[in-house]
């Protein structure tokens, strides 16, 4: 296991494997999510509607939009702003948190597309029962 130190972990966490595995696990559990992927995505160039956001996203239901955006909030990667206007305006952008998380998504989106074709032919093989 990594130095707590290193992985930016202080406290109990820092002694107790346990729970800092069950922490890490958790925001793996949230930036790992196929929607929030898609929603910080789309964030990434700039402020968002709701609206904007589920017309962008093909199949992500009302809901899940809802529930992916609180989530994100709650992490601390998305900002809610809302506007005192008639109808009411609201407006979700990434925090500094939410940007720095940029990066490493648009490495993991070129990974996948450059071996998308590897995968496929794998598992082509493996439910050949050619593993």
């Amino acid at each position: 296991m990594k130095n707590p130190e290193t992985l930016g972990i202080a406290g109990e966490d820092a002694e107790d494997p346990g729970r800092e595995c069950v922490a890490l696990a958790q925001v793996i559990d949230r930036i790992g999510d196929k929607w929030t992927v898609m929603v910080v995505g789309h964030l990434s160039s700039g402020a968002m509607r709701f609206n904007a956001i589920q017309r962008a996203i093909p199949g992500i239901s009302h809901r899940m939009l809802t529930l992916t955006l609180r989530g994100l909030q709650r992490d601390g990667l998305v900002d809610r702003r809302s506007f005192g206007t008639v109808p009411p305006r609201v407006e979700y952008r990434l925090t500094a948190l939410g940007q720095s998380l940029c990066a490493p998504l648009t490495a993991l989106a070129a990974w996948a597309s450059d071996h998308r074709r590897d995968v496929e032919t794998a598992r082509h093989r493996y439910d050949a029962g050619d593993s």
